[in-house]
């Protein structure tokens, strides 16, 4: 499960799926896929954090 965080919902349909158009028929589309991208990377990064686990002696 992820996070959705203040802005996510740019990057959201309201049934969770993401939105590959740009909101904006003028937004460049490249530059909104390497948005999507990047936010999905995000979701990725929350619910794969990198924990350093340490054993105590």
């Amino acid at each position: 499960m992820s996070i959705l965080r203040v802005g996510d919902e740019k990057f959201h349909y309201s049934d969770g799926s993401h939105k590959w158009i740009p909101p904006d028929p003028d937004y460049d589309q490249e530059v909104w896929n390497e948005q999507v991208r990047q936010h999905k990377h995000g979701h990725l990064r929350n619910v794969h954090p990198k924990v350093r686990i340490q054993r105590l002696v």
